[in-house]
């Protein structure tokens, strides 16, 4: 599998270096230790690796798809903006979601989604990191058999829905990386796809 190579800053690897004296991730298999890591590494908070939900087995499998190119749908810019060395499809800002949004009564992010999974239906990785509603608009497009994600990162943020769609997420089976409590952003989504492409930043003998 090939990982997105990139040169890691000095300030990044000392990061990493104590991040791991603070907080002990080396239960954790290789992809779950990447995510968690630098989702810690992005919003400086070791409550994440408490907090998160990880399959090892979805997030190998979403890894895999992405290195060989497979189609990244994120809910909002935001998070395609955090992703700067694989491109994202974002539809949250195109006419056609502000028009079918008006004309179904659902939100904009849903109404994205909707769109997104017609020009990406199979084998596609998601990226959920703002809209509670996108995730749930892609579940129920999902149980009608109208997507099948390869990853879904849902991690989306707020004190309406956040914390209930990704529950509905874990209780319906798709591949997926989430976490328990309300918070999450396009930060945190960006972040876990990143650990996904870029793999772990120090090299292997730095590794504790």
């Amino acid at each position: 599998m090939t990982i997105v190579r990139r040169s890691v800053h000095p300030i990044e690897a000392e990061s990493y270096r104590i991040l791991r004296a603070a907080v002990d991730t080396s239960g954790l298999p290789r992809h779950s230790r990447d995510v968690a890591e630098r989702i810690v590494h992005t919003t400086a908070d070791p409550g994440w690796v408490g907090d998160l939900r990880l399959d090892e087995a979805a997030l190998a499998a979403g890894a895999a798809v992405l290195a060989a190119g497979a189609p990244l749908v994120v809910d909002v810019t935001m998070v395609g903006a955090g992703i700067t060395r694989y491109p994202s499809r974002c539809l949250v800002g195109s006419a056609r979601a502000a028009e079918l949004a008006a004309a179904e009564g659902v939100t904009r992010s849903a109404a994205a989604v909707r769109l997104a999974a017609a020009e990406h239906p199979t084998g596609a990785v998601w990226a959920v990191g703002n809209a509670p509603t996108a995730l749930f608009e892609l579940l129920r497009l999902a149980a009608a058999g109208r997507v099948a994600p390869a990853l879904v990162v849902g991690l989306p943020v707020g004190y309406v829905g956040a914390a209930e769609s990704k529950a509905a997420l874990r209780a319906s089976g798709l591949p997926q990386l989430s976490n328990l409590s309300a918070r999450g952003g396009s930060a945190v989504a960006a972040a876990a796809v990143n650990a996904l492409l870029y793999g772990d930043p120090l090299p292997l003998e730095e590794r504790l």
